[in-house]
């Protein structure tokens, strides 16, 4: 698996699928290789207790196994009581929920029309021939069961990917990501990958499943990696950009990174973006692992949002999405940074990217919550409420994303009910003045987060109201998985904090 951290950071880690407790929602951060994962907190202990207690009680009452009670609807809910019970009424679940089988089922069939585009998911290259897995109702059988963990690159890869995002989720759509090297062969995806993937993936579906990025790497002194421009514009012909403002994240050489805002190296880009009419640019900004802050100062600036402002102003018609809303990796890896928002409402780089806005006079930057999200929910939930409300706040309900980071975080359906069941405290609702999130899963924000923000940046707002995909071959795939006893797994692909 590609990852930014240090051998020595690396080495205070686990794999998470081998040793976390396979809970519906994880009990402890999990990291993609992007920062530091944090040791788990005593509130999220108590949080793993508390549900192992239950789901022990109500498996037996029901006559399963814990596990397999701990994968169903009824696991889901029973995971978020177990979350309110210690962290206070922050996840709408009521208490009797988890006991409801027919309740939970009903509550999922209803909210399984809800469009979701999931606009960052991952998976990672390998010699894997994509025509062994088409869209055919066989190959739905051999999804049902999950990857061996044997084979731990396997969980990174094609096959697990598609059972994770389009099978155990209730993601329509998804837009397919990578990450750069100044090394050919060595990106997580290749752009011939992605488009290679995407056009299987949707003509197979029969409709259009996976939109797919290709990588801009801007290199000092050279001008070849404009030349990768023209071609992903003539071959690959991508949906958005992706762009790592710290250089290659796998080498973090001094002189790789650089700043959206550079006008002699970055904006002849923009200019080749703003004729092919492929005007989205999406680029990784805060998450990079302490080591990287300790020994690259460079890249650590260069991971902050000071350069989206100018950039946003000179190029007005380009949309500059920024993944993990900015937010600063320190604020997951520490209860004390991620506890100072409470007195000053300020959350690192977040609280910067919201106010450009305004600062700037720009209506063309938007927030994507990738990680940044499923990480905070898991660990500090008022936290997580917080920044979604500080995001709406200062750049407007229209202009935040709904991503994911998946597939390692396994299947991204904990982090879809973790914003359907969140609402803002109240308390932090009158001292910051944010506007609520809406107490029903469905509620127009919450709507808005999910899908129909996404969908205007990529044309799909007839979809999203017509819903084709609902009759396409991953819907028929999909029912025959679940018709046939297919489950999530629980399991989480990155890497947590060794004990």
């Amino acid at each position: 698996m590609s990852t930014w951290l240090s051998k020595s950071e690396r080495g205070r880690t686990d794999a998470a699928h081998r040793v976390a407790f396979e809970s519906p929602i994880p009990t402890q951060v999990v990291s993609n290789g992007e920062y530091n994962p944090p040791p788990q907190t005593a509130q999220q202990r108590q949080v793993e207790a508390a549900l192992a207690a239950a789901a022990d009680a109500e498996a037996k009452r029901q006559g399963v196994e814990r596990r397999q009670f701990l994968r169903s609807t009824a696991g889901m809910a029973a995971a978020f009581a177990a979350m309110n019970q210690v962290y206070g009424p922050i996840f709408r679940v009521g208490k009797a929920e988890a006991a409801d089988a027919d309740f939970c089922t009903a509550r999922s069939e209803r909210l399984a029309g809800q469009f979701i585009f999931d606009v960052q998911t991952h998976f990672l290259h390998d010699d894997f021939d994509f025509k062994r897995m088409l869209f055919t109702r066989r190959a739905a059988h051999s999804w049902c069961s999950s990857v061996p963990v044997s084979n731990d690159f396997a969980l990174y890869q094609f096959e697990n990917y598609l059972q994770e995002v389009f099978l155990d989720s209730d993601t329509d759509i998804a837009l397919l990501s990578g990450a750069p090297s100044e090394t050919k062969g060595r990106e997580a995806l290749s752009n011939a990958a992605m488009a290679r993937a995407r056009e299987l993936i949707n003509a197979h579906a029969g409709s259009k499943r996976l939109f797919s990025h290709a990588m801009m790497q801007p290199t000092p002194g050279s001008t070849r990696w404009l030349d990768d421009i023209d071609e992903a514009i003539e071959v690959h012909k991508p949906d958005s950009w992706k762009g790592y403002t710290i250089g290659d994240p796998l080498t973090l050489k001094p002189s790789a990174p650089w700043r959206l805002d550079d006008e002699k190296l970055v904006y002849p880009f923009y200019e080749k973006a703003m004729r092919s009419g492929i005007r989205t640019i999406c680029v990784h900004k805060g998450l990079v692992p302490g080591d990287v802050a300790l020994h690259q100062p460079e890249a650590w600036t260069a991971a902050s949002v000071v350069d989206v402002g100018k950039a946003a102003q000179d190029w007005p018609d380009l949309n500059f999405v920024i993944y993990h809303a900015g937010l600063q990796a320190g604020v997951i890896e520490t209860q004390q940074a991620a506890m100072r928002f409470e007195k000053s409402g300020y959350i690192p780089w977040v609280t910067d990217l919201a106010e450009i806005p305004a600062k700037f006079a720009v209506s063309n930057v938007y927030a994507e919550i990738g990680t940044s999200f499923g990480s905070t929910v898991v660990a500090y939930p008022r936290l997580a409420a917080a920044m979604l409300g500080r995001l709406i706040q200062g750049m407007g309900v229209d202009h935040v994303l709904w991503g994911t980071d998946s597939v390692f975080y396994g299947s991204p359906q904990w982090q879809i009910e973790a914003l359907r069941r969140l609402e803002i405290p109240d308390d932090l609702m009158q001292s910051q003045g944010l506007a609520p999130l809406g107490a029903e899963p469905d509620s127009p924000v919450k709507n808005a987060i999910f899908g129909l923000n996404a969908a205007r940046l990529y044309g799909l707002e007839d979809a999203a109201k017509r819903r084709p995909f609902d009759a396409d071959a991953v819907s028929a795939i999909k029912a025959d998985y679940k018709a046939g006893g297919g489950m999530r797994s629980n399991l989480r692909y990155g890497f947590v904090h060794r004990a």
